[in-house]
This record gives structure tokens, C-alpha cells and sequence, in this order.
């Protein structure tokens, strides 16, 4: 296994939308495992192809508190089949790709969903609470959305702003 590049905002390919994989072969496999070597040590709970510079439609989901493999979801092609419309859950959110910075995000409480696992056996789940919310979160991700695209306008420039001043202090051009 081999810890990915992250793609950081304005990344171009984070707002691409990711295509499905055909199978799940060895190499698929390979990645979901570099996926979650990569989220693992940027302390994420989640992770989307797209934050590592892939368009394959795969994502690594770990919301337990070891935190140590034993529990990581390594899924291809998920897709959300049914949500909860009548309860919410809302949560801090933050993201690799978008280092520093976190909002408050509400999503729908529960979901179920099917996904190809790394053996490539189709899967159904039932999330709730904040296994819900980074599952919705990462699928988001392979749709090109990004977590600040649901908050306000004001919210959201108010994030791109920060973060445009930060890339431009690092670049050495502030003003």
C-alpha cells in the first residue's frame, strides 16, 4: 500500500463528476487500499477518489473510534437508494481537500445504500447519524460537490475567500 497525493482546492478534479467502475479488479482493489492508508494518515474519516486525483467512482468511509482497519468500508460505485426525508442529522464537517476548515452541514439522518465492496461483491448498508453524513459527504465528492456548497452563499464565500488569502500567502503574494 502507498499513501495518494491530495488534491487541495481549486483542484479541477474535485469538481468532476467520477464514472462508475466496470469491476472491481486487482487494481481497484489496490486503490481502495491506498485510499484508506491515504485517509488513515491525513486523519480523515473518509475519503473520495476524487481528493486523490482519480475519476473512479470509489470511496474508503471509517467512523470508528479505533480507527485502525478493522472497520474501514472500502466501497465502488456507492450509490444512496433510499434517505430518511423526515429526520436530519447536522454535523461539523470538514475535509482533507479543503485543509482548516469546517461548517456545519445537515444531511439526511439515515440512508441505505449498495456499493461494490473491494472483493467486488455488491453490498447494501444502512447508515445513520455520522456514518450517514461522510458516506453523503464522500458521494457528494464523486459528484464534483464539495461540503461548502452546501452552506450559504455568505458561508461559502466566506471559506473560498480564507482560503484564497492562504494559497496566496504561501505563494508569497499577499498584499
Amino acid at each position: 500500500m502507498s499513501q495518494l497525493p491530495i488534491q487541495i482546492i481549486p483542484a479541477a478534479v474535485l469538481r468532476k463528476v467520477a464514472q462508475p467502475v466496470a469491476a472491481v479488479d486487482k487494481r481497484i482493489a489496490a486503490f481502495m487500499h491506498d485510499m484508506a492508508e491515504t485517509m488513515y494518515k491525513g486523519n480523515g474519516i473518509g475519503l473520495a477518489a476524487n481528493q486523490v486525483g482519480s475519476l473512479d467512482r470509489v470511496i474508503t468511509v471509517d467512523v470508528s473510534d479505533e480507527r485502525d482497519g478493522k472497520n474501514v468500508l472500502l466501497m465502488a460505485n456507492p450509490e444512496v437508494v433510499w434517505h430518511d426525508p423526515d429526520e436530519t442529522f447536522t454535523y461539523n464537517e470538514g475535509c482533507l481537500s479543503i485543509p482548516g476548515h469546517y461548517a456545519k452541514v445537515t444531511r439526511p439522518k439515515r440512508i441505505r445504500m449498495t456499493y461494490l465492496d473491494a472483493a467486488g461483491k455488491k453490498c447494501e448498508l444502512e447508515a445513520e447519524d455520522l456514518l450517514s453524513q461522510c458516506i453523503q459527504h464522500e458521494i457528494d465528492h464523486l459528484n464534483g460537490v464539495l461540503f461548502i456548497d452546501h452552506l450559504s452563499k455568505l458561508k461559502r464565500d466566506m471559506i473560498l475567500r480564507k482560503i484564497d488569502k492562504e494559497q496566496r500567502a504561501e505563494d508569497g503574494h499577499v498584499l
